[in-house]
């Protein structure tokens, strides 16, 4: 019997799939708490897959 297995899942390029993360301000607030924000990858925006892209050449 044939078995096809998918096609693996397209990862982001610029990021490898990590397309968001939590960079400490560096200190904390009045409850203890540490002060993040989160940066998402400017290439996939954040969802950590990536566009297919077309060889060159090839018309659309």
């Amino acid at each position: 019997m044939d078995h096809r297995t998918p096609p693996p899942p397209r990862i982001c390029p610029a990021c490898d799939g990590f397309a968001s993360v939590a960079v400490t301000l560096g200190g904390r607030d009045h409850r203890g708490h540490l002060r993040t924000i989160t940066a998402h990858c400017p290439a996939c925006q954040g969802t950590g897959t990536g566009a297919r892209r077309s060889p060159e050449g090839a018309r659309a």
